[in-house]
């Protein structure tokens, strides 16, 4: 026996572990290519007695995200596969998370453990891998589940996961790299595709893999390929038709179904094939745009040739005429025209098609279904009548005349216009009585924390963690404790703006998790407050740092009985009697409210001029007594005068490196400016708080301003309003940037306040209804839906200037900062719920500026929509009289559709034509 041997007998006569124990070791040391002949020795009830110690294993490593870990990871997935002797078990450990998204599934020492099995135990193991939509996104995953698939002889899997990983693999490769070959030489030899192709015509999301990429030839994309094989014989042409057609009459996301519209493009069914599906194509037309229109098309081609059943003209007019999309309603409006005039024995079902579009909200569609069916009416003959008189109610009151001396209608009689409907003014809502207990204000708080809090429910937490520190502050930590146990307050580097979810500092405070001497240090900046951002908190955001600091400390060490500025409804308004006897409270408690609670307590407090509620306020004797008495007999703040300017970007000095995309930089919009109030003083001179002084603070356009609020952290909410809920004029002034940037920079999400902003109190002077323009004119449909809500709440209050709004939306438009094919929708809109004079309100004091400003060769887009609800309205509500610009533009030669909207609009209006 040599030296070797002999070291080798010694190590082996050491080496008295069990075969568990070598299994758990070679996993802790990672080291998986041991474990296929340490498990292969092993009986089932002894792999099963390691699960333990795996498990606990795998606990260890899974918070260590370092790379050191993947051996570990790669050894513990063949281990738990060789382990776990029950299928199910089996699959969902060898395809976890936290195990494959590190070991993947094609390592060899995985392929042994899992061949090692008995035949059923792996078909049922690869099954349910292969339906695991986790394996089925990793590019390296599928090739390793193909092939478990081949060796096992289990049924192909036909699942969603293995379906989408097959597409991906044989489109791009395995790894994302190409493969060698076309695609159509990779399909024509995959012998997988029979079973698989019914699936991809039913998977969810494919327009990735399937959709043509540009630059490649037909052969080696989806549809070239398919198409291909079909002419060839590779696969069945009519199977893959209906399949690609019954998708296509499913419906979808839209990237996907302009996909399988190439499919069925680069098949080219014939017109044979297209009659044979007639039916599909039918269904189609209430499909996605683009796949209506090819339907449309084909079902026109039909027709033309003689193949189309004659009812099938009358049911694709019904279908496609009900649409929005202009285009496809002018294509069917044009077919019907054709079909009539190749044979005028279907006049009669086709002036019955056309009148479908009677309908329609664009007046011009109807005009055109109104020159169909002059066109063929005589053919028709008078049996057709009746029911196009029927759906001339449709008509649009612009077209009345001429329906009625075509259909043979008596005229009806001038109508009194009607009173707009706008909706009723809205009440403010009445905050609920204070919370009662603290397992209430527990409860209260986690709903606040789980997100989408309104300004009531964070007002009463507020006020309930001050008031039941103040009653037993034991119970109140009590209460807490489940709640911060789930919610952890986090004293590190904030980057966001302070916003409601931050009264968690206060109940922290109150619970003891933040040390007195912090709490103090940032109440009084002797340290960084951890509510406040580095430089980038919004003039909102350092008022609520403000409020929940001092609260922090009045929940840890002041003890007050209660707050002085929680409002009396969720506008944010404070009704002055709960004010005078709230600080009545304080009085009768020897304790003093906090400054900043008193400030935001004055801002907020609605004037009065009742006598009992000044008597009561004349009573009190404290320095805050005494500030709200001399307050509330001054009339509050006085509101704040606005004067619209101009934006005016890079006056002077050097530019700012800061900054690499100054969006500033050439940018037209108009703001205001406002001076800034003299706030009254307290008896003693007393002055608010700074952070309210700020929200007060005069206000100018130009690139300080613009820096100020383009921090990508600026996320306004109805909090914000609530500081100062009887001066929206003010609030709008200050809020300008992000509605304009909503109209002039594609942003989302700023007009959402403009309904809170009309339903709150004060003058509505030019910052209101500049900030009403621009949300009407918003990027996003949901953002001009709010802007139209406003707009009818400011009317239903009769705080509406439409002339003002009209003027500032024609200069606007002149100066390039919205676009009127927005404006248009929005409006309409709102004329669409019955506020017919508003809007024409508005249009009036729009359409001097804007005919101004059109050009004598062309005019933006939505020019002439907005004239058509100009002249709707102007008819609906009964306005008479001459527009400027109007007059000269209905004379203008041509028949653009904007002049006819124009001379619609003159019409409307009692004016006469110019001879001309």
């Amino acid at each position: 026996m040599n030296r070797g041997e002999e070291l080798r007998l010694k190590v082996a006569l050491r080496d008295t572990r069990t075969s568990g124990e070598k299994v758990v070791d070679a996993c802790r040391t990672g080291r998986p290519s041991l474990l296929p002949g340490l498990l292969a020795g092993m009986a089932p009830a002894e792999r099963r007695a390691c699960l333990p110690e795996l498990k606990e294993l795998r606990k260890q490593v899974r918070e260590d995200w370092s790379t050191s870990s993947r051996p570990v990871r790669e050894a513990l997935q063949v281990a738990g596969a060789g382990c776990h002797t029950a299928p199910a078990a089996a699959a969902t450990w060898i395809g976890a998370g936290d195990i494959a998204g590190w070991a993947g599934l094609d390592t060899p020492a995985l392929v042994t453990v899992i061949e090692q099995q008995p035949a059923d135990w792996q078909a049922d193991v690869v099954a349910r891998l292969a339906a695991r939509r986790s394996t089925a996104w990793g590019w390296n995953d599928y090739p390793a589940i193909e092939r478990l698939v081949r060796r096992s002889g289990c049924p192909v899997p036909t699942s969603d996961a293995f379906v989408e990983g097959w597409l991906r693999d044989r489109t791009w490769g395995t790894g994302g790299s190409r493969r060698p070959g076309s695609l159509l030489d990779v399909l024509r030899a995959d012998d997988l595709l029979p079973a698989l192709l019914p699936r991809l015509f039913e998977l969810a999301e494919v327009a990735g893999s399937l959709a043509p990429a540009p630059n490649r030839k037909p052969e080696d994309t989806w549809p070239g390929a398919l198409a291909e094989l079909a002419r060839t014989g590779g696969l069945d042409r009519a199977e893959l038709l209906a399949l690609c057609l019954a998708r296509l009459v499913r419906g979808g996301r839209a990237n996907d179904q302009r996909a399988f519209l190439a499919v069925l493009e680069a098949l080219a069914p014939t017109a044979e094939e297209n009659v044979r599906h007639v039916r599909d194509q039918v269904a189609m037309l209430d499909g996605l745009s683009t796949v209506a229109a090819r339907a449309q098309q084909v079902l026109a081609g039909l027709d033309e040739s003689g193949l189309l059943a004659s009812d099938l003209l009358a049911e694709a007019s019904e279908v496609v005429l009900f649409r929005t999309e202009k285009k496809l309603v002018r294509a069917q409006l044009g077919w019907l025209d054709k079909a009539a005039r190749r044979d005028p024995a279907r006049a009669g079902s086709v002036v019955l098609a056309a009148a479908g579009a009677f309908g329609h909200p664009d007046t011009a569609l109807q005009e055109r279904a109104l020159n169909v069916i002059a066109r063929h009416l005589p053919a028709a003959g008078p049996a057709v009548l009746p029911e196009l008189r029927l759906a001339a109610e449709g008509l649009n009151p612009v077209h009345h005349g001429r329906a009625a001396g075509l259909l043979g209608l008596a005229l009806p009689a001038p109508a009194v216009a009607p009173a707009d409907l706008l909706p009723s003014v809205p009440r403010p809502q009445p905050l609920a009585a204070p919370i009662a207990t603290p397992a209430e204000v527990a409860e209260e708080l986690a709903a606040v924390l789980a997100g989408g809090a309104d300004v009531a429910a964070f007002e009463r937490t507020l006020d309930g963690l001050v008031r039941h520190a103040h009653q037993d502050r034991q119970a109140l930590v009590e209460a807490l404790e489940p709640v911060l146990r789930v919610h952890r307050w986090q004293d590190g580097q904030r980057w966001t703006d302070c916003g409601p979810a931050d009264v968690l500092y206060v109940a922290a405070a109150a619970a003891g998790l933040v040390p007195p001497q912090r709490v103090w240090d940032g109440l009084h900046g002797r340290g960084r407050s951890p509510l406040r951002g580095q430089g980038n908190s919004t003039l909102f955001g350092r008022w609520f740092a403000a409020r929940l600091e001092e609260a922090a400390w009045q929940v840890t060490a002041a003890r007050p009985p209660l707050l002085l500025a929680v409002p009396s409804v969720a506008s944010g308004a404070l009704d002055a009697a709960e004010l005078v006897a709230r600080v009545a409270a304080h009085e009768a408690a020897g304790t003093r409210p906090g400054r900043m609670d008193l400030s935001c307590a004055l801002l907020r407090v609605v004037p009065t001029g009742d006598a009992a509620v000044l008597a009561a306020a004349g009573r009190l004797i404290s320095p805050a007594g005494l500030w709200v008495a001399a307050w509330l007999r001054a009339g509050g703040l006085p509101p704040q005068p606005s004067e619209r300017v101009r934006f005016a970007p890079g006056r002077g000095g050097r530019p700012d490196h800061r900054y690499q995309e100054r969006w500033w930089e050439g940018l037209v919009r108009y703001e205001v400016a406002q001076p800034g109030p003299r706030v009254p003083e307290g008896p003693g001179g007393e002055g608010l708080a700074q952070e309210c002084l700020d929200l007060l603070a005069a206000t100018g356009p130009g690139v300080q301003r613009a820096r100020s609020q383009v921090e990508w952290n600026w996320n306004p909410t109805p909090h914000w309003l609530a500081a100062l809920p009887n001066h929206r004029e003010e609030l709008a002034a200050r809020l300008l940037d992000g509605f304009a940037g909503a109209a002039d920079r594609d942003e989302r999400g700023a007009p959402q306040l403009l309904p809170y902003l009309a339903e709150a109190d004060g003058p509505a002077g030019p910052a209101v209804h500049l900030a009403l323009a621009y949300g009407l004119a918003a990027r996003h449909e949901e953002d001009r839906a709010a802007a139209v809500d406003a707009l009818l709440v400011l009317a239903a209050r009769g705080d509406l200037d439409g002339g003002l709004l009209g003027t500032e939306l024609a200069e606007l438009a002149g100066a390039g900062a919205l676009k009127p094919s927005r404006l248009a929708p929005a409006l309409a809109g709102a004329a669409g719920t019955g506020a017919y004079g508003t809007v024409w309100s508005v249009l009036a004091g729009a359409l001097p500026g804007l005919t101004a400003a059109l050009p004598e060769g062309g005019a933006p887009r939505g020019s002439a929509e907005l004239f058509a609800v100009a002249a709707d309205c102007a008819r609906r509500s009964g306005a008479r009289g001459a527009v400027a610009g109007v007059t000269a533009l209905a004379a203008r030669g041509g028949s653009s559709r904007l002049v006819r909207e124009a001379r619609a609009l003159r019409d409307a209006l009692g004016e006469e034509p110019a001879e001309r």
